[in-house]
């Protein structure tokens, strides 16, 4: 079978192809013969209409060229290829048609109702006259197989769409390639071979319909070429075109509805801005990437797109000019994250960028000039480390540039240092009692406000201090912890009324979203201590 556009009644006759090989593939009944003979008479009567039909289009290059008073010399080669096409195809009609009546006589003939035929099976004297003796392929079937394949080099001279050979054996049939049983035999046997005639006779009509096929593909084209092609619009529907597809409540909708069709029989050439364009069932699929560099103070951009259409007229190539015009709307890139105003230095703030004019085609990617951008999980999910004073974020969707949006980078707020004994709040106005001077832990809180946005950012940690029991102006005691956590009973027991501790705070740590640790710059905090 061959590719490219078919008619319905090409389809058709591919369709009862189909259904005829599977047949072919059954054991034989009464039911099954007379199915073999529905599918015959089926293609009898579509080929009738073919033979018609191709008739006619020599008719119509006859009547193109009459018309012309000065018909050139390619005019008259046209016609006298197409007279030529017919009579090589009428006599190829004319020899199947013979081996149909053959192989009806030699069963018996029509029975008395006019019903079907005496002998409907019939299988070794299809067999005899088709292949032959044994081992001496002296058949009709072979002497078939050499007229349709000399048809179709006939045909091929003038269209690279006839295929080179229309008798196939089973290695060349794509269907009986696939069975071992069946790959092995030539085209005689693969077609005629255990055959019941009735299936013969579809076979032949199957046969016959492929050679009126290929005389139909040449004629139109040969007739395409004086302009005597008549196209025929198989496909008509509505259309509505309107003005905008965007329309805000309490204002005028606008469109134009029109008819459209489009023939099998032509294959239109469209090109969009110079470049052709994919069809498809007589449509062209134009698909661009919309882009815009000036918007208005609405935000939108008026934009053209041109395009062409073209068909073969009456032999001379027609040319339909297309102009569109379209808006684009500058897309808004919404940024959702507690802390948008600003972000944090060196700490992964985790934002949520969208662009709703996108819809469902919305496929981000990041980039960040002044920091890090890292792609989250979830569509429009991303995490920026600021590494400078000021982070400006590049949206693209599909590899399309949509647009940028520039965040200030605020510092990390230093942590409070709170200073513990006994698990109560140290009160350097009132003091301590001497003998109570046991436990401490001195603990780095982090800011409230940023705590709540980043709470991954926000775990301190005192990992040095140093504490001194001071009397007078003189030290009586000192230790260093690694540690926020430090057991001072030793101060305890030295300590009188009037000494004071004194707590020097020396490294504090910073746990980032990586689980690191970062330094943290809390200057010199100090805690004088007074003990009562």
């Amino acid at each position: 079978m061959a590719g490219g556009k078919e008619t319905p009644r090409q389809k058709m006759i591919g369709m009862m192809y189909l259904v005829l090989t599977a047949l072919l593939a059954l054991n034989v009944s009464s039911a099954i013969l007379l199915k073999f003979q529905f599918l015959d008479a089926s293609l009898q009567e579509v080929n009738k209409k073919t033979v018609t039909d191709n008739a006619g289009v020599v008719s119509n290059i006859q009547a193109a060229i009459a018309e012309n008073k000065t018909p050139s010399a390619n005019d008259q080669r046209v016609l006298k290829t197409a007279k030529d096409v017919r009579q090589q195809t009428s006599d190829m009609v004319s020899y199947i048609q013979g081996l149909r009546q053959m192989l009806i006589s030699e069963t018996g003939g029509e029975n008395e109702e006019g019903t079907g035929y005496k002998q409907p099976e019939g299988n070794d004297i299809v067999a005899m006259k088709m292949i032959g003796a044994a081992s001496k392929n002296n058949g009709e079937g072979y002497v078939l197989e050499q007229k349709l394949n000399e048809y179709a080099k006939f045909l091929r001279q003038y269209s690279d769409q006839v295929p080179q050979k229309l008798a196939l054996s089973g290695k060349e049939d794509p269907v009986a390639q696939k069975d071992p049983a069946q790959k092995r035999k030539d085209f005689a046997q693969l077609n005629f071979e255990e055959t019941p005639m009735v299936a013969a006779l579809a076979v032949l009509s199957q046969k016959e319909a492929e050679v009126l096929k290929y005389e139909a593909d040449v004629l139109q084209k040969l007739a395409q070429q004086v302009g005597a092609d008549i196209i025929k619009f198989e496909k008509i529907f509505a259309m509505a075109r309107a003005e905008s597809k965007t329309v805000a409540a309490g204002t005028k909708y606008s469109a134009d509805m029109f008819i459209a069709a489009s023939s099998d029989n032509i294959t239109p050439k469209m090109s969009f801005n110079g470049k052709p364009v994919k069809v498809e069932n007589g449509l062209g699929k134009v698909e661009f990437v919309a882009s815009a560099s000036n918007y208005d103070a609405d935000g939108n951009s008026k934009q053209t797109w041109k395009g062409q259409v073209v068909i073969n007229q009456n032999g001379e190539e027609k040319v339909f000019p297309v102009e569109e015009e379209y808006i684009v709307a500058k897309p808004v890139i919404q940024v959702q994250s507690a802390s948008v105003q600003a972000l944090y230095f060196q700490c992964a703030n985790e934002l949520n960028i969208q662009v709703p004019a996108l819809g469902a085609v919305y496929d981000p990617s990041f980039s960040a000039s002044g920091g890090t951008a890292v792609k989250g999980a979830k569509k429009g999910e991303v995490t920026i480390i600021p590494s400078g004073t000021e982070v400006t974020i590049n949206v693209s969707s599909g590899g399309n540039a949509i647009g940028s949006e520039k965040f200030k980078v605020r510092p990390i707020p230093k942590p409070e240092i709170v200073a513990l004994v006994n698990g109560k709040p140290i009160d350097v106005k009132r003091g301590v009692p001497a003998q109570s001077f046991r436990a401490v832990e001195i603990q780095a809180v982090a800011d409230e406000g940023f705590k709540q946005l980043l709470p991954n950012e926000a775990r301190y940690r005192v990992t040095k201090w140093r504490a001194y029991l001071v009397r007078g102006n003189q030290p009586v005691d000192q230790g260093e912890f690694n540690g926020p956590s430090a057991n001072l009973t030793s101060f305890a027991a030295k300590a009188s009324k009037g000494d004071r501790v004194v707590i020097e705070i020396l490294d504090v740590k910073r746990l980032n979203y990586k689980g690191n640790a970062v330094d943290v710059n809390v200057g010199t905090p100090n805690f004088n201590v007074p003990l009562n």
